[in-house]
């Protein structure tokens, strides 16, 4: 049964709920939902602080402390600060002709510590059957939930408030805009075996920040979280069958790469242009990787090709440092030419033509790109919008 009780008596009520009961609720799967708006208060929408208390008793026992049937030995309760602080992060990107942004919001600024609210509950009841010694030590994670009454020989069972799959992203920001806000309670019994990989999470993440271990954002988690709930299990056992395989043949590549130009002697037939080429489209990648703050590991494996590309050129090329003659008496000259297998043959010709009908296509399609992305996307700080600008000036002048 599910009601909507008063102040006094609480927002929800489980009434009949069993332990260890899997095939409970309407669609028998161990699952009861409640539906709730709570209103907002002047304190909560500046800041204030929103406590859960959950209380699990036995059927017909006394809650209340001060009353005279009261027994702790047949309530269990647990209480959570539900409101989350956390610092705003707000995009500043603008257009470069308008100035205008649609990340904007109103009173807000970049830093502020504001407060959260999220619609979700999920309470479990551990389905735990096992009988616990007294007086021999109780192993991790359940020695912080079991406490053992010496004079009853009994212990409470664990309600569980189960946040692993709380995302980030749906996080309510809490203002003065803000009149009410949802929570969805779901009640369902939880396995020893799943009851342990979450909290084996929780000790990782608290082992990470005493040893100071960097540790995956919230948007990666998100993504990851999601991936899990969203996705076929099959589907995704082979996506990360395939990124495995992909990673190793992404470094068998780097390494036949390495091999083959380290030991090429002659020139002849290989496009010098396109090398020159490879290293600013590779340098403009690693670019974009950083400024947009992707995965560790794609970070790892541009910059190692961007590492190689910039080898290769010393390899196709010979370059000179002239320290005697420096540049405004400060800068060492850097003399680049093209070894002479490349410049005497035939190559170096078709690889200018080439890269001449090349340039016809590309160069539009870049100045396009570039106006409309300045007229129409927004842009941190205005910076991409002038790396646009300079990529197309680069590539023309490269192509060209």
């Amino acid at each position: 049964k599910q009601v909507v009780s008063t102040q006094s008596t609480g927002l929800c009520h489980f009434e009949g709920l069993k332990m260890g009961e899997w095939y409970d609720g309407e669609e028998k799967n161990g699952q009861r939902n409640f539906l709730a708006n709570i209103p907002t208060t002047v304190d909560l929408q500046n800041n204030g602080t929103m406590y859960l208390h959950i209380i699990s008793a036995r059927n017909d026992a006394q809650i209340n402390p001060l009353h005279p049937e009261y027994k702790k030995h047949d309530v269990v309760i647990v209480s959570r600060i539900w409101t989350r602080f956390k610092k705003l992060k707000i995009e500043s990107t603008t257009n470069l002709l308008t100035g205008e942004t649609k990340n904007k919001i109103e009173g807000a600024e970049d830093g502020e510590i504001i407060s959260y609210w999220h619609p979700n509950l999920t309470l479990s009841m551990l389905d735990d059957q096992r009988v616990w010694p007294a007086g021999q030590p109780i192993p991790p994670p359940f020695d912080k939930w079991i406490d053992i009454d010496m004079e009853l020989m009994q212990y409470k069972p664990i309600l569980y408030i189960n946040d692993y799959w709380e995302l980030n992203s749906d996080l309510i920001a809490i203002n003065d805009t803000v009149k009410e806000l949802p929570l969805n309670i779901i009640y369902s019994p939880i396995s020893v075996f799943y009851f342990q990989i979450y909290e084996a999470q929780k000790m990782q993440k608290q082992w990470n920040g005493m040893l100071g271990v960097a540790e995956a954002s919230d948007e990666e988690n998100d993504i990851v979280k999601r991936t899990m709930l969203e996705t076929n299990p099959y589907i995704l056992g082979v996506t990360i069958v395939v990124s495995l395989v992909h990673t190793v043949f992404e470094f068998l590549a780097f390494k036949n790469d390495i091999q083959f130009w380290k030991s090429r002697k002659s020139l002849e037939g290989l496009s010098i242009r396109s090398i020159m080429f490879n290293m600013f489209t590779q340098l403009i990648v690693v670019l974009y990787v950083l400024d947009n703050d992707t995965n560790t590991m794609v970070a790892i494996s541009v910059c190692i090709g961007l590492v190689i590309e910039g080898w290769k050129i010393t390899k196709v090329m010979d370059i000179s440092v002239d320290m005697a003659n420096p540049v405004l008496g400060i800068i060492p000259r850097v003399t680049i030419k093209d070894k002479s297998s490349y410049a005497e043959s035939p190559t170096k010709r078709y690889d200018k033509l080439a890269f001449k009908y090349l340039s016809w296509v590309l160069t539009p399609l870049l100045v396009v790109y570039a106006v409309y992305s300045i007229v129409y996307e927004e842009h941190k700080d205005g910076t991409p919008g002038l790396s646009v600008c300079v990529t197309v000036t680069s590539s023309c002048s490269v192509l060209s």
